[in-house]
């Protein structure tokens, strides 16, 4: 594609879309086609991106794709490439791009062109990190994906968009500044940044601990992972609909894929040395953000806590170092995506209609948006990880690696499904069970067409993913079993006394 790979072809494109919105009018018929351009370039993406997945085999561990360029010499090579890990994330990527333009259509009636084309940069930064084979190349989309967000929240979000939008430019750049010093150690270390290479250069004990360090400062904090998690809320609930949609679909999955990545294979004495620290925190994120979910009046910062409880899940089983915990985090990651991004998708279109997100101002919505609460009704329960929906999947496989790497950990984790059971099905309640109450919601219209076109393909794949989950877990194996493999030679017999 345009002479390059196919990889390439996945970057470089929503840049094309990118420059043609930016070049349209600023007038009505300039903001319609930008709307247009921008998602119909999503959806060549998209179309574009199961090519990729047609060429993609299952069966191989490695990377696949792989396309390399010396622009820069040999110290900072242009190297793309995926495997079973990354191309889910890929997929998931260009996948809910469609939906966040789409869910933007009306909403967004200022700098209309700016607001697409920001979307567009960020999906090419989002596929950059998931698919880059050099360590600086992935520092660089990593760190560059936050400008964009960074604006989308201070210019579209609400009353406090600019406190929310510098929270989390602070807090993620900060984290992110001693993984930049580890980076130039590694490269010190083995010579080179591509990291093909890294993964088959064995670091020297005691330097893991501190890469690990460098390297968890960054992701905790993308992820986030308690307690450097009070950004998501604010994040959450300033940013436009679209904007929570990305942040908790993809950039969320970011510091998992990072775990995935570079932490366990790269630093596998470490990452065994840490795993009960990482256990310890996971655990309190899963109960204590269950329980403070509990206690809001937002309907957007609840389901932000809940992200950060079902996070804790993630990172609880990738630090199992067990082919079920990091395949089960690996599908919850991708699951989240779709039900966390849907669920945001429902809050959007009731405060379209009704510009309030407090849970008070609402009820009995039942009556009036019959179809509307049934959709609602589905991603509630794949939130609570009900069995027949894509959440039970993720969560089980998580619990039962973790049940074999620690037992105690597995069981406070589970009180967190019980919790999560608590808040969702109470928020789903005050919402849309009672008696229609406010004369404000007498009017009120169920979902459209264009809204239904939005919600009906994530509600079937979410119950396709619950009742076929092997699409993604046949995707991942291979390359979690080498993950898995590269981790025990790393450790010898010590990972024997863990699992």
């Amino acid at each position: 594609m345009f002479g390059f790979g196919i990889l390439t072809g996945l970057l470089v494109l929503p840049l094309i879309g990118a420059v043609f919105v930016l070049l349209q009018k600023n007038d009505e018929a300039g903001a319609r086609n930008a709307r247009w351009a921008a998602f119909w370039t999503t959806i060549v993406t998209f179309l574009l991106s199961l090519v990729a997945l047609a060429r993609f085999d299952n069966a191989k561990a490695g990377f696949q794709l792989v396309e390399r360029m010396n622009w820069l010499g040999d110290t900072i090579v242009y190297q793309l490439g995926v495997d079973g890990v990354a191309m889910p994330f890929v997929i998931l990527t260009t996948f809910l791009m469609p939906f966040c333009i789409a869910a933007s259509f009306y909403s967004i009636k200022d700098r209309t062109k700016e607001y697409y084309a920001l979307f567009l940069l960020l999906e090419t930064l989002m596929i950059g990190v998931f698919a880059s084979l050099d360590l600086v190349l992935f520092y660089v989309f990593f760190e560059a994906g936050l400008i964009p967000m960074f604006l989308i929240i201070g210019i579209w979000g609400g009353a406090r968009r600019i406190y929310a939008s510098f929270k989390f430019f602070l807090y993620t750049l900060l984290g992110s500044v001693l993984m930049l010093l580890a980076i130039m150690a590694m490269y010190w270390s083995a010579g080179t940044t591509d990291i093909v290479k890294l993964l088959a250069f064995k670091f020297p004990s005691g330097m893991q601990y501190w890469l690990w360090l460098a390297f968890f400062a960054s992701f905790a904090v993308k992820m986030p992972m308690w307690p450097v998690h009070t950004w998501l809320p604010d994040a959450h609930v300033e940013a436009p609909t679209a904007g929570s949609v990305i942040l908790a679909g993809i950039l969320l999955k970011m510091g998992g894929y990072g775990f995935i990545r570079f932490s366990l294979p790269m630093f596998p004495e470490a990452s065994l040395y840490f795993a009960n620290f990482v256990f310890a925190l996971s655990v309190i994120a899963i109960v204590y953000t269950s329980l403070v979910a509990m206690m809001q009046e937002d309907i957007k910062k609840l389901i932000a806590y809940s992200s950060v409880a079902h996070m804790g899940f993630v990172t609880m089983g990738l630090f199992t170092l067990n082919a079920q915990g990091v395949q089960g985090a690996v599908f919850q990651m991708v699951s989240h995506g779709l039900v966390s991004g849907a669920l945001f998708l429902c809050v959007g279109i009731v405060y379209d209609r009704m510009h309030t997100r407090m849970i008070s101002a609402y009820g009995g919505l039942v009556n009036k948006m019959p179809l509307y609460a049934l959709v609602f009704l589905l991603f509630t329960m794949a939130n609570v990880g009900l069995p027949g929906t894509s959440g039970f999947v993720g969560e089980f496989l998580t619990l039962l690696g973790s049940y074999k790497a620690n037992t105690w950990v597995a069981f406070f984790a589970t009180t967190g499904v019980i919790l999560s059971a608590a808040y969702a099905l109470w928020l789903f309640a005050r919402v849309v069970y009672g008696k229609l109450e406010k004369h404000e919601l007498e009017a009120i219209p169920d979902l459209d067409k264009r809204e239904l076109a939005l919600l009906v393909p994530l509600a079937l794949l979410v119950v396709w993913f619950g009742v076929q989950p092997g699409g993604i877990l046949e995707m991942s194996q291979a390359s979690v079993d080498g993950i898995i493999a590269a981790v025990k030679a790393g450790v010898g017999g010590k990972l024997a006394l863990m699992n």
